[in-house]
């Protein structure tokens, strides 16, 4: 996929560039496999902001994708969308059974394809097994991290992990933020990168594109009134004396915020450590 820019017509468009869409194939998704979807303006459901800086946006149907295809599942992939929701463009396979899926497109898949899960599956893209049967070094996306349950690491657009070793019933993987993780062998993995390979060098240009993406202006703290929030107030560029922090109270530098700590057994390499060095 290329980057392609924009001819300019005004003065938002010099710095913007779009995405190469010539590799989508299908110009209106299946509707069967659409779901209508609420804009909750980063609110749960409780009503409470949990994420901010969100709401209004263009309206959007969310896509059914399944990431935890059926073992023994044989699809041939019919065309290649556009996902709203998702950095990454999504494949439509079609099984043996007559049955439609979407699921996270590979780089390099393409209308044809033929997809296997499970079983006897080759070693090759798109093909989903469990980590015991992947080459050890090999690349994979779609990661599950308990068997069964569906893929629930990878799956942003360009990303990879790599499987580097296996020792008794878990495997270590290599994830993009730099974290080596054990997992389950019995857990599977799509072979290959998730597709959309430039979307991270795709400049938005205006805040227009940015609020049509759902995404509403930011203010730092320290510019706000002192009732508005912890950091803001005083004369000048003063912060009052406080430490960074929300405006909750709660530190927002060098402060652990994670709670499933029955779980960090499985970390065999923090994230952070290459930053320490």
């Amino acid at each position: 996929m290329a980057i392609k820019p924009l001819k300019p017509t005004t003065p938002a468009q010099r710095g913007m560039t779009t995405a190469d869409f010539s590799s989508i194939t299908a110009k209106r998704p299946l509707k069967v496999l659409l779901k209508s979807k609420k804009q909750m303006a980063g609110r749960n459901q409780a009503g409470r902001i949990t994420s901010r800086h969100r709401g209004g946006g263009a309206k959007k149907f969310y896509r059914l994708v399944d990431f935890n295809l059926p073992t023994g599942t044989v699809a041939v992939v019919e065309a290649i969308e556009y996902d709203p929701n998702r950095t990454a463009r999504i494949a439509r396979i079609k099984d043996s059974d007559g049955r439609y899926h979407y699921v996270l497109a590979g780089a390099g898949l393409k209308v044809g394809h033929k997809l296997t899960v499970g079983g006897d599956s080759s070693i090759e893209p798109g093909n989903r097994l469990s980590l015991e049967a992947i080459p050890l070094g090999s690349v994979v996306y779609n990661v599950e991290l308990q068997p069964g349950r569906g893929g629930q690491l990878v799956r942003s657009a360009g990303t990879g992990a790599q499987l580097i070793s296996r020792e008794g019933a878990y495997a270590q993987i290599k994830l993009p933020s730099g974290e080596v993780r054990s997992i389950s062998v019995k857990c599977q993995a799509t072979i290959g990168t998730v597709g959309n390979l430039q979307h991270q060098n795709i400049k938005l240009g205006s805040a227009g594109r940015r609020r049509r993406m759902g995404r509403r202006p930011k203010v730092r703290g320290i510019v706000m009134n002192a009732a508005d929030h912890p950091m803001g107030g005083g004369e000048g560029k003063g912060k009052g004396g406080n430490d960074p922090q929300s405006p909750w109270g709660q530190p927002s530098l060098g402060f652990k915020t994670r709670r499933r700590k029955s779980t960090d057994k499985f970390i065999v390499r923090s994230r952070h450590e290459s930053k320490r060095r």
